[in-house]
């Protein structure tokens, strides 16, 4: 059994997975049907798998331009989630965190509420079809760096009030055009509503972007790659507790390092700053979670009880309330450290 099959039959957390990244090429085809055009199988697949380097970050993002022209409809939002949370299944996920930008699908009629149930609705229907073997799913409601501030507040408190499976508010976007202390009150707003707290940064050159986020009141960063370059930013994020959910293979497509062997993850975490893998965009990247974790011990040389150890943060480090993340966790432990003391 290769590695990548190893980790496939472990329990594992995602905690960085966009749904608009995750389309089925199959389903880009049959949702442009939908609509009175025609879509080859090879070209949705050209059209939503990014190449291995992308000139940038604003670059890589062109790849989800087509999923949000299809995602606009309820219907097609509500499939999207429900094959999403599958292919999270069959990869061995148990417990995963999807985001999505719901102010992205008002193009066809839609309201903010009206997105939200219709993802929310898609994640029950998968789980509720998969029975026992169903992952725990939480949804995290995301900003535009580049939407005015005011509908940023009023897309975090249309998310808090949603409640479960509603977990968390985030901020994504074009950094290097759009920084993120215009939507501080967006995220006091989210807080303010019981909702934990992330945004995007550290997917272009330089440090700033990651401490415009620190300031915003996160628990968890989504990527901070370049955190890095800057002793003092890696002592604010261990001071504060704060996860990088790190994306190797979208983190070299979007230009922030040469190859994967040169990824910051292992430095990263061996100075003492909690870290996750996920995939990022599934299908953009061309990836799953089992294959990432895979690529990333190799390229890096992460021996087995420090994969598991990044494994099981991410458990840890979810934002879905209670209990039943910590069984979950519990769960994923045992066979962890059976696979740690695995001779390969």
């Amino acid at each position: 059994m290769d590695l990548v099959d190893q980790l496939r039959a472990l329990p594992k957390a995602e905690l960085h997975q966009h749904l608009d990244g995750a389309l089925r090429p199959a389903t880009a085809v049959e949702l442009v049907g939908d609509i009175g055009l025609r879509l080859s199988l090879d070209e949705a697949r050209r059209r939503l798998i990014a190449p291995v380097r992308c000139a940038d970050q604003a670059e890589l993002l062109t790849y989800i331009d087509l999923p949000i022209a299809l995602l606009q409809s309820a219907a097609a939002l509500r499939r999207a989630a429900s094959e999403l949370v599958a292919d999270m299944a069959a990869d061995g996920v148990t417990y995963g965190e999807i985001r999505w930008a719901p102010r992205l699908h008002l193009d066809r009629g839609l309201g903010v509420d009206d997105v939200i149930e219709a993802v929310a609705a898609g994640v029950a229907e998968s789980r509720a079809a998969l029975g026992d073997g169903a992952p725990l799913i939480g949804l995290i409601v995301t900003a535009m760096r580049s939407h005015p501030p005011a509908a940023n507040v009023a897309l975090a408190r249309s998310a808090a009030a949603f409640g479960p499976p509603v977990v968390g508010f985030d901020l994504a976007g074009a950094e290097a055009a759009f920084p993120a202390p215009p939507h501080a009150a967006a995220f006091r707003a989210a807080e303010a509503g019981g909702l934990a707290l992330t945004a995007h940064a550290g997917e272009v050159a330089g440090a700033q972007r990651i401490r415009e986020a620190v300031d915003l009141g996160v628990s968890r960063i989504a990527h901070g790659v370049t955190a890095v370059e800057d002793p003092a930013i890696v002592e604010l994020l261990i001071e504060r507790d704060i996860t990088l959910d790190l994306c190797p293979t979208s983190n070299v497509q979007a230009g922030i390092v040469p190859e994967l062997a040169a990824h910051p993850l292992a430095r990263l975490r061996r100075a003492g700053v909690s870290v996750t893998i996920s995939t990022d965009d599934r299908t953009v990247s061309d990836t799953t979670l089992s294959a990432e974790l895979a690529r990333t011990a190799a390229a890096l040389d992460i021996p087995r009880a420090e994969l598991a150890a990044i494994a099981l943060n991410g458990f840890r480090r979810g934002f879905t309330p209670g209990a039943t993340l910590v069984g979950l966790q519990r769960a994923a432990a045992t066979p962890w450290s059976g696979w740690v003391a695995t001779i390969s």
